[in-house]
């Protein structure tokens, strides 16, 4: 092993380029990797084919193959490769059942700096409808001794840097960022035409029980006003609404459907797990001047200050209350816009975040 030239291993639960967590926390970095000559291989535990298949429902015998797979995987690379390099990125988990041998075997055998990356409060239970045979064998609890033996720790936001603390001192709060250069730029997706004002949200089937206190609200505004409420995901929640539409979510059309929101809604529950997200939802909207309402939940009341780049809101009345201040044209969207994105370049772009990335392999 060339001892000048440092070299990651990139442990990832998916294949590359496919799950947003992974995307916007460290593969749109490669290139910043690049420019300070640092070495870098991806593994993933699932391959393509069990990926496209694990959240479908049945399907059961080949997600078992598939998970069996991985763990082979995973097993050829702590014993043969990942002696080979300094350090392994390890994002959420090295499997995603059973208990952390992988890791213990990687940090206290092989004595490799591990630095362990998370942007969830993942030492809870939160396993989906389609996946209950699995919730048994999470073992959820090892996120605790992983952070222990970690190098160092990752984390999307201060919440989850302060639980990482209990456990280590070494800590970097790395925030979830976007490209605002090269993707979520407004000037690369010009505004689409449209009859009446677009209300939107994005999010996957996990997080669709979020949008639902919601609905009675915009049920309400549609007695007075003409609008549409857009919901891209990847399941059609077929919400109870006359203005709803929906677009199923791909990655190819991910930021020009996103640009055909004029206002974008990211409600949550103030409950240990929404405590743990980090803000990614607001932050897309913003990258791209869409003003943005949030709930006072976690890193999204370090995001949005109110009423100078987006909106608070805590009740279902300020929810009615600012978004027909936005329907009715009294508050400045174009103001608000201009203001959501100027804070994502200045705190939560890849540009501004490259530095800190980095630094996780100094």
């Amino acid at each position: 092993m060339d001892k000048k030239k440092k070299k990651v291993l990139f442990w990832i639960p998916y294949p590359p380029g496919e799950a947003p967590s992974q995307r916007f926390r460290f593969e749109q970095y490669f290139s910043a990797l690049d420019q300070h000559e640092i070495e870098y291989k991806l593994a993933p535990f699932l391959d393509e084919a069990t990926w496209r298949i694990l959240y479908l429902p049945g399907k059961v015998v080949p997600k078992a193959l598939g998970i069996l797979k991985g763990f082979l995987r995973r097993l050829w690379q702590v014993l043969i490769v990942a002696p080979q390099y300094h350090f392994v990125f390890m994002h959420r988990e090295a499997a995603p059942l059973g208990p952390p041998i992988f890791e213990w075997l990687t940090a206290k055998v092989w004595k490799k700096k591990l630095i362990y990356d998370f942007d969830d409060a993942i030492w809870l239970a939160n396993t989906s409808e389609q996946n209950k045979i699995a919730a048994g064998l999470k073992w959820h609890q090892k996120v605790d001794n992983i952070c222990k033996w970690a190098w160092k720790v990752s984390c999307g936001n201060r919440y989850l840097c302060n639980y990482a603390a209990q456990f280590n001192a070494q800590v970097v709060h790395n925030p979830t960022t976007i490209d605002t250069v090269n993707l979520h730029n407004p000037h690369l997706y010009p505004q689409q035409q449209k009859e009446r004002v677009v209300i939107g949200w994005t999010g996957t089937h996990s997080t669709m029980p979020y949008l639902l206190p919601l609905v009675p609200v915009l049920q309400r505004l549609e007695q007075e006003f003409d609008f549409e409420f857009c919901v891209i995901s990847n399941q059609n929640p077929l919400l109870p609404l006359r203005s709803f539409t929906f677009r199923k979510w791909s990655k190819e059309t991910e930021i020009a459907d996103l640009r055909y929101f004029d206002i974008g809604v990211m409600p949550l529950t103030d409950d240990k797990w929404a405590k743990g997200k980090c803000g990614f939802k607001a932050l897309q909207y913003m990258s791209l001047e869409v003003p943005t309402l949030v709930s006072p939940v976690g890193v999204n009341t370090e995001i949005i200050e109110h009423g100078v780049n987006g909106y608070i809101c805590a009740t279902p009345e300020e929810w009615e209350t600012y978004l027909r201040q936005l329907l009715t044209g009294k508050a400045n969207s174009r103001t608000l816009g201009i203001a959501a994105r100027e804070t994502v370049e200045a705190r939560y772009s890849v540009k501004s975040n490259a530095e800190n990335f980095v630094q996780l392999f100094n």
